[in-house]
């Protein structure tokens, strides 16, 4: 299965709590929420398509957490987010979670993450799909595993929070395979990995 990473971030690349103002506060944060007023039928029409090709799920404690609260209590059919989540395997990195009463939950990475998802990597199936779950992403990115990007960059900047891509992290080229811009002026892009970057002089 190829892995695939499917972040939102602000112009200035804060990607802490997209999603409401109690969704991550670590670091004192108080910005939670701020992807919400740009969504749109362009917006969810995207996530919808990238849903549509999952076959298994990779999430960080964090992002499940966050998860297990709310989609399995959306029980329509018709919802492919939460008929997805809701019945596809979801493999949780984590070193502290012993159980969980959501379906389809498998607890992996207590050894180690990297062999893990190396592991899952291998097994048949289209799209195995981390969503958020920062910490998880950057470890993925320095072992070169996370083999797309879809990028949703939003019209806003913060100034203090999380960010995807920090200091030390592997020097990586990708290859901008498709792009588009929401009603709302949300850039969607998607990078493939391609290797290491070349450099030159101008």
């Amino acid at each position: 299965m190829k892995l695939t990473l499917t972040q939102f971030q602000t112009l200035d690349g804060v990607i802490q709590a997209p999603g409401g103002p109690e969704e991550d506060r670590v670091g004192g944060f108080e910005h939670g929420g701020w992807s919400v007023p740009f969504g749109d039928d362009d917006f969810g029409r995207f996530i919808n398509g990238v849903f549509d090709r999952a076959d298994a799920f990779l999430l960080g404690r964090r992002t499940y957490d966050i998860f297990a609260s709310y989609w399995p209590k959306m029980t329509d059919p018709a919802d492919p987010v939460a008929s997805r989540l809701n019945t596809l395997p979801k493999y949780v990195a984590t070193t502290t979670l012993t159980g969980s009463d959501w379906e389809n939950t498998h607890l992996i990475g207590r050894e180690d993450i990297a062999k893990d998802v190396a592991l899952l990597k291998e097994q048949p199936g289209r799209e195995l799909q981390l969503h958020g779950s920062a910490g998880l992403a950057q470890s993925l990115l320095a072992h070169d595993l996370i083999d797309t990007i879809h990028l949703l960059t939003f019209p806003v900047t913060l100034g203090t929070g999380k960010r995807l891509f920090v200091e030390g992290g592997l020097p990586t080229s990708f290859r901008t395979t498709a792009s588009s811009v929401t009603s709302t002026g949300v850039v969607i892009s998607t990078y493939e990995r391609a290797g290491r970057p070349e450099y030159g002089t101008y």
